[in-house]
This record gives structure tokens, sequence and C-alpha cells, in this order.
């Protein structure tokens, strides 16, 4: 693995979800990559279950964008601080924000991740 290779993965994911491409976003995973969601009833592991989770988020969505605030890099971890700001189909703002901690595999994928963000404020203001 190259010094690049783990930020790449992680800018990969953030950008996947701005573009709301599902499909890229489940790739930056691991094929058996495992996520822990807040908003999940139980860990998500391999990329059909990855990306059918990010396609029931992204459906409320009209626009979305990622931003990392902050990222702090040990090794082949990588925590960041970052704030989603979107439309809801409906037209609704939403302003969320949270911390995603990866860890990186050998290949440049993601391994593991475990997501600290609160989706019941997410969903009250899409629903408003």
């Amino acid at each position: 693995m190259t010094d690049e290779m783990i930020p790449a993965a992680v800018r990969q994911y953030f950008t996947a979800i701005g573009k709301m491409d599902t499909d890229s976003w489940a790739s930056c995973f691991a094929e058996e990559g495992i996520s822990y969601e807040p908003g999940a009833p139980a860990p998500l592991k391999g990329r059909a279950a990855l990306r059918q989770f990010l396609v029931g988020v992204l459906g409320a969505f009209e626009t979305i964008t990622m931003t990392e605030d902050h990222v702090f890099q040990s090794g082949n971890r990588v925590a960041v601080k970052f704030t989603g700001r979107g439309t809801g189909k409906n037209g609704r703002p939403v302003l969320f924000e949270g911390i995603d901690v990866f860890e990186i595999n050998q290949a440049g994928k993601i391994q593991t991740m475990w997501g600290y963000w609160n989706p019941a404020a997410m969903l009250a203001q899409l629903q408003g």
C-alpha cells in the first residue's frame, strides 16, 4: 500500500456520496467490508448491503455535499469529522455532522468503517 492510497480511499468515499453515486461508494469498500452505521440495526457487511443502505439514505435527498472538516490519520486508520449539507426531495434544507473512522486494508479499500452521527436528527430535518 502506498502513502496516497489511504487518503484517496477516504476522498472517494465522501466524493461518491456528494455525487450520489452508490456504486462508486460501495466500491470504496473491500468486497467483504463492514460498516457500523448508527442508522442500521446491524453491521452492514459486503458491498451489496452497503450499497443498499446508501440507496436508502440518498433516496430522501435531491442534493447532498459532504465536507471533510478535519482528517486525522494514524497508520492505516483515519478519523474524519465531517459536515453534510443537502436538500431533501421535499425541498427542505438539511445540515448534519459526524465522525467516520476508517480502517484501510493493504489493497487501499475500506475494510471497516465506524460511523458516529445522528440519523434521527437528520430525518427530523427532512420531515420538518
